[in-house]
């Protein structure tokens, strides 16, 4: 198994509002908005896109090459990706800028407001895919400045590797035709339900016709669990139930790196989409987006209570 995972890697302010949005602002009103939001609790933690997913993986027992950019304040982060097992040697470690930053605030209905400093991530884009000793068998380009993202996408398929574009919050960074491109450049496309409709609205194709230009659309419903869709079928995987919803910052990269660690194993596709939501799970169920752990036994434990099959025969 060889995964190349293109996207970023930051630090993460993770808030908490005990209110809702909601209640604060004034859709009537939004032309002078002026809100400030008094928080409970403050945490930084590891984070970013490609941070999130590797820490996955690596507990999965994957150890994907990931290509990012870190700043002045990045040493601690690379040091910890290393004992991950996770290969850095496609990091970029910029001298002038401090390493990107998300600050999230979460209200008590799991509503999100980030605010995002993407630091030395452009940097990234110095990283050419073609130039690798060996075409990794899938490479996931994962949401980075709109040149990152495009730039990998095509250089992944000239390698010949399996692509998964992740475009997520930066549909809108891309004109429709650049768009289109990579889509069609893709091997599997995956974002969740709000980022699908933005993505046929900005191409101007319906779901099936994404669908019909890529082997594989998984599309995340939160708590409802995800559907995978391909040219055959449409399968609905139910999410997997959590003790508490703690934090949900972070689920998409948790399922992101269950359904494709199982992707790349050859999984079925059903298998893969439950696998991601295990993952989920565990995410969810702890404050952060790398503060949760569990060994492979307890995984694959919780996987046959969650869908009544075992992970080895499913």
């Amino acid at each position: 198994m060889s995964i190349f995972l293109s996207g970023s890697l930051a630090y993460d302010y993770i808030m908490d509002f005990p209110d809702t949005f909601q209640r604060h602002i004034l859709p009537d009103q939004l032309h002078i908005l002026s809100v400030c939001f008094g928080v409970q609790k403050l945490e930084r933690g590891w984070g970013g896109t490609a941070g999130n997913i590797a820490y996955a993986m690596s507990l999965l027992g994957a150890h994907p090459i990931v290509a990012s950019a870190l700043g002045t304040d990045g040493d601690s982060y690379l040091a910890r990706l290393k004992t991950l097992g996770v290969d850095t040697d496609h990091i970029v470690q910029d001298k002038t800028l401090m390493t990107a930053s998300a600050h999230i605030i979460t209200d008590k209905a799991n509503n999100q407001i980030t605010a995002f400093f993407p630091g030395p991530l452009v940097r990234t884009n110095e990283i050419d895919i073609t130039a690798l000793a060996s075409a990794p068998t899938l490479a996931l380009v994962c949401p980075n400045p709109k040149e990152v993202m495009q730039g990998h996408v095509m250089q992944a398929k000239v390698k010949g590797s399996k692509v998964v574009f992740d475009v997520g919050q930066q549909i809108t960074a891309f004109d429709p035709d650049a768009l289109r491109e990579c889509v069609t450049a893709s091997t599997c496309i995956i974002g969740n339900d709000y980022e699908m409709k933005l993505l046929t609205e900005y191409t101007g194709w319906s779901e099936q016709e994404v669908a019909d230009k890529v082997e594989v659309v998984i599309t995340t419903l939160g708590e409802k669990g995800s559907m995978v869709r391909t040219k055959e079928e449409t399968i609905h995987v139910e999410s997997c139930p959590v003790k508490a919803c703690v934090d949900p910052t972070g689920a998409g990269d948790a399922y992101r790196a269950g359904f494709f660690v199982g992707y790349e194993r050859g999984e079925a596709l059903k298998t893969c989409a439950q696998m991601g939501s295990v993952v989920a799970a565990y995410a969810v169920e702890m404050y952060g987006t790398q503060t949760y752990t569990f060994t492979k036994e307890a995984f694959e434990k919780r996987y046959q209570e969650t869908y009544h099959v075992s992970l080895s025969s499913s």
